[in-house]
């Protein structure tokens, strides 16, 4: 048994946690076209008969706009220590930025291998692909390994790649464990994704959903989630005309809820509004957001 811990880290929107789905092959991290969708700490266990790998999914590292970014770029960079290999998520299609510069130097200083994943190559022509690799070369990483997260495209090659820097011989989790993340967590995000997917334009980053019931009656289980915001006017919105846009993401998180739970769900939605929540550390703590030393 072979097993070891790997970081997935990168700049927001570049894929991270659309790979995370896609190594393990279940939705385990939620996923949207709004940057910075995901804020906290996942993991996702990939198995095989001989291996086992831990995946650790983290915040996109951006420039903070308030104390919550700044909790979440020190999590992400704690998570960069102390594994077996990290790996570098860019967007084919952004070309080298300035944040890809910056985490490519930081990276070089914890001495650990450091692989490439050069995601969305499906968007992109053969040509272009073998000009990007050549381009990141330049920066001496341990492997480059181009993929389509969303078409699962070169997804098991890069499994392979990573198996060669695994050093652990211990078994973390049993075979039917595919994550960490507890279910309340999950059905939280869920909800929450569905209002990224559902009102994107107006809500980028003003929304946090918190689980606060989940009971597992013998043929239901009952769950309550609030959605915090951070203003009235956004309230509003969320509940949307006569109730509809609440109802509408309700049904949708319901339908993925009875997925993941195998069983009828009953879901409740609660909009709550505290203004500021993002630079508030009481609410920061109580909401799942720690600070990282």
């Amino acid at each position: 048994m072979r097993s070891g811990f790997v970081s997935i880290v990168g700049r927001p929107n570049v894929g991270k946690s659309t790979l995370l789905n896609s190594i393990i092959n279940r939705k385990i991290a939620i996923t949207s076209k709004v940057s910075g969708t995901t804020r906290n700490i996942i993991e996702g266990i990939y198995h095989e008969k001989d291996y086992q790998i831990i995946f650790v999914d983290t915040p996109g590292i951006s420039k903070p706009l308030n104390k919550l970014g700044k909790v979440l770029n020190k999590q992400a960079y704690a998570l960069t220590k102390d594994v077996d290999v990290v790996l570098l998520v860019v967007d084919i299609e952004s070309g080298i930025g300035k944040g890809d510069k910056f985490l490519m130097d930081t990276l070089k200083e914890n001495k650990i291998p450091v692989i490439l994943v050069i995601n969305k190559i499906d968007k992109v022509s053969k040509e272009t692909l073998i000009m990007a690799i050549n381009e990141y070369k330049d920066y001496s990483f341990s492997e480059i390994v181009p993929v389509s997260a969303l078409e699962n495209d070169n997804v098991q090659h890069l499994i392979e790649v990573i198996k060669k820097y695994l050093k652990d011989d211990v078994k973390y989790y049993d075979d039917d464990t595919i994550t960490s993340s507890s279910i309340k967590f999950m059905a939280g995000e869920l909800v929450r994704e569905k209002l990224l997917q559902n009102t994107m334009d107006e809500i980028p980053h003003s929304i946090t959903c918190n689980c606060t019931k989940l009971e597992d009656k013998k043929d239901i289980v009952n769950v309550s989630v609030d959605i915090i915001v951070d203003k009235q006017n956004i309230k509003k919105i969320i509940i949307g005309s006569g109730g509809e846009m609440l109802k509408k993401v309700g049904i949708l998180a319901r339908k993925d809820l009875e997925l993941l739970l195998n069983k009828k769900v009953y879901l409740e939605l609660y909009v709550k509004v505290i203004e500021d929540w993002k630079d508030k550390e009481r609410y920061l703590k109580e909401l799942g957001f720690f600070d990282y030393e």
